[in-house]
């Protein structure tokens, strides 16, 4: 396997910086997918909330500069950050005592485009993490940007003792193709995968309660086979769009009777387990 690891001078300083930091956090699970559109922010979000809520101490670090949804899917969008009198980052206080950094609560636009090229982007989140206080968190959720360049290749090289990865994915051809590439991404990086996540898999019609599928395969026949387990499918529920439109997702997902919390929260027993 060739050796990926980045050597500059520089850059081995700042790593070390976020590794001291990041030390005495237990657990760091990456949430990657190298495919937009899948849900990922989603299922980030959404472990975060079930976590927090079984009283564990969250933070959720969100990478994805061109498309960070966490803050909306949170529903704490108009936040922004605060610093101390060190220099340090102090997280936005989130639902459910969620800590969130995302460089949106640090842009006075948010609808703005963010146009920086590879070098920009990649410095942006190291000094990030670099700068981010977390104080009493024993997990920590990366919400990865897609794709494996060097934004990703050097956030995760920077990351101590990452736990494992969460690969997601939708049923068709066209995003497990690309999904192949995180789990090889994985495997080249030495990182354990723990899993394979199945969204907006099928759909319950409301007036049979039958289940239908919204696409003409399964993760589990043509994508996962020998490479990784499938941890969950979870059904399409257009109650979710609403309540994250209305910045009630936090309190959404805590009723256990909808079939889609029911399987995050089977996830969330995978994950802990």
């Amino acid at each position: 396997m060739a050796d990926r690891r980045v050597t500059h001078p520089i850059l081995e300083v700042q790593q070390k910086i976020i590794r001291d930091k990041l030390s005495k956090i237990k657990y760091k699970i990456l949430v990657l997918s190298c495919k937009g559109g899948v849900g990922k922010s989603f299922i980030s979000a959404s472990i975060s909330l079930l976590l927090a809520l079984r009283g564990k101490h969250v933070g959720i670090f969100d990478a994805d500069l061109h498309g960070p949804s966490i803050p909306l899917i949170l529903g704490i969008r108009d936040k922004h950050v605060l610093g101390d009198s060190e220099g340090n980052l102090i997280p936005v206080n989130g639902p459910h005592n969620i800590k969130v950094i995302s460089l949106t609560f640090l842009m006075s636009d948010p609808t703005k485009p963010l146009v920086w090229r590879g070098p920009l982007k990649t410095r942006a989140l190291m000094e990030l993490l670099m700068k981010t206080k977390w104080n009493d968190i024993n997990y920590l959720i990366f919400d990865l940007p897609p794709g494996t360049g060097d934004e990703a290749l050097t956030l995760v090289q920077s990351i101590p003792n990452i736990t494992g990865a969460l690969i997601v994915t939708v049923p068709s051809l066209v995003s497990e193709a690309i999904v192949l590439k995180a789990m090889n991404f994985c495997e080249e990086l030495g990182i354990k995968i723990l899993g394979v996540v199945e969204n907006m898999a099928y759909y319950t019609c409301p007036e049979n309660n039958k289940n239908y599928p919204l696409f003409k395969i399964s993760s589990r026949e043509s994508l996962l086979k020998d490479k990784a387990k499938l941890l969950v499918s979870l059904p399409f529920d257009p109650r979710v769009t609403e309540a994250i439109d209305k910045g009630e997702y936090p309190e959404f997902i805590k009723n256990t009777n909808i079939p889609l919390v029911s399987e995050l929260n089977r996830l969330v027993d995978e994950i802990i387990k």
